[in-house]
């Protein structure tokens, strides 16, 4: 008879150790779709303003998650506008992106790294405003630029500027 409740015991044991492993089920599956710019808060932190033309400058940028879990996997994409005009930043060369799971009031930061140009120069990109967009999807928030213009590359191939992978924030 003590048989019985014991594989019973261990049966039931089984079902809840598989329904916690996370290793396909459900919640495994809500952890890999993409963080969405709407489901985040953005913040422009505190920048390092380049001062003068030819100087560098970093923006960080921070988003917390505000609803259900989500992943970071790429590179944020970042896209300067002046008036008309609009530049794509390329990421940090050699720099490698890292998958990044946010739950819920999660944080995770990315730097914009730009050399200023001279204001009015022929090589130069008296930008307006950012755009960013979260790894995996297409929407995204414009966000006012007030960091002066940006120096283009010496071949003219765009901003002479730069993106970091995510970093996580907090422990």
């Amino acid at each position: 008879m003590r048989a019985i409740p014991l594989t019973v015991t261990a049966l039931a044991a089984a079902l809840l150790l598989t329904a916690c492993d996370g290793g396909g089920g459900k919640s495994a599956g809500q952890n890999g779709s993409a963080c969405e710019i709407g489901g985040v808060s953005v913040q422009i932190g505190s920048a390092s303003v380049a001062p003068q033309a030819g100087d560098t400058g970093e923006i960080p940028v921070s988003i917390t998650n505000q609803s259900r879990p989500c992943t970071l996997d790429h590179f944020a994409g970042v896209v300067l506008s002046a008036g008309g005009t609009e530049a794509t930043v390329p990421a940090l060369k050699g720099a490698k992106a890292q998958k990044l799971k946010l739950a819920k009031g999660d944080s995770a930061s990315f730097t914009i790294a730009y050399v200023r140009g001279k204001a009015g120069g022929k090589a130069a990109l008296d930008a307006k405003s950012v755009k960013i967009t979260l790894p995996g999807t297409t929407a995204s928030r414009s966000f006012p630029w007030s960091y002066g213009p940006v120096a283009t590359q010496t071949a003219g191939t765009g901003p002479n500027a730069s993106v970091t992978a995510f970093q996580q924030v907090g422990d």
